[in-house]
């Protein structure tokens, strides 16, 4: 993923509009090496990543459900991660033209940097960054006090030079998923104050509708029985039976134009083992 968010930057820093805008930094070649380790032969600009950690202040501890074929699929937050990069100019002339070309070469992709405080979605599709839930935002010349530049540069066996720091805040999918039944059984007891013996249990469980294909079926009549309860599926072919006493020997039963009938199996029983109440027409 590092690699495509090198590969956006290098989209933005060539955009086209840049030669109307600034001098040097359109034909500047765009480099992702650690500072010191090649000698460019034409102007410039490299981005080196040197860090980077989760952004803790944008975590989001809530799961992410989504519906999967009849189960809840529970995924962990995508993590955000901020991405340190170490922007340097460099020029193949010498004396002070070096310099001078230098200093201007990194003002102007300061200057261009500074334009984005959100890196825009044509960059992150050139780049190849797709599925960024979030656009990344960017840190631009902001310094870490934390970081000793002097140790930072006798760390690379080079020079201290000018730079800037960039960061960039990317959404990373940690691809990580539980399958789970959903929440389909509420159980609520009630009991006479100081009298045991007076406890009743009742019960609201729900499901879904579905045709063979698996889709979801509207206005499909579900009923209870022997207990004799009916209700209708709403647009998602949901389903609720509320305020019903557990049992054994009982069927849910589906019926809709066109789709036959479906029912639970022989044997089942409110509350479900396995927290399913879900319907499926065969045909």
């Amino acid at each position: 993923m590092f690699e495509l968010l090198d590969a956006s930057l290098a989209a933005l820093l060539k955009d086209s509009r840049l030669s109307t805008a600034l001098a040097q930094l359109p034909t500047a070649n765009v480099r992702f090496q650690t500072p010191g380790t090649y000698a460019p032969d034409r102007a410039t600009v490299s981005l080196f990543l040197y860090e980077t950690r989760e952004n803790r202040e944008l975590r989001d501890p809530v799961p992410i459900i989504q519906p999967r074929n009849g189960l809840s699929v529970r995924r962990r937050p995508p993590l955000r991660v901020d991405c340190a990069y170490l922007v340097t100019a460099w020029s193949n002339l010498i004396g002070e033209d070096k310099i001078t070309a230098e200093h201007g070469l990194l003002a102007e992709a300061l200057n261009w940097l500074t334009r984005f405080p959100l890196i825009p979605d044509r960059y992150l599709q050139l780049g190849g960054l797709t599925g960024q839930v979030f656009a990344p935002p960017t840190l631009v010349a902001q310094m870490d006090a934390a970081k000793s530049v002097g140790e930072f540069w006798s760390a690379l066996g080079i020079p201290p030079r000018p730079f800037f720091n960039l960061i960039v805040t990317i959404t990373m999918d940690l691809d990580q998923a539980l399958e789970e039944f959903p929440v389909t059984t509420v159980l609520t007891s009630y009991q006479q104050r100081s009298n045991a013996a007076s406890a009743e249990q009742r019960i609201a469980i729900g499901g879904t509708v579905r045709d063979r294909a698996n889709n979801t079926v509207r206005d499909a009549w579900v009923r209870l029985e022997p207990v004799g309860l009916t209700t209708v599926s709403d647009a998602d072919g949901r389903f609720i039976f509320e305020n019903i006493a557990a049992g054994t020997g009982v069927t849910l039963r589906a019926r809709a134009p066109g789709k036959g009938e479906a029912s639970t199996p022989a044997g089942f029983q409110i509350p479900s083992l396995t927290g399913n109440y879900d319907l499926q027409f065969p045909n």
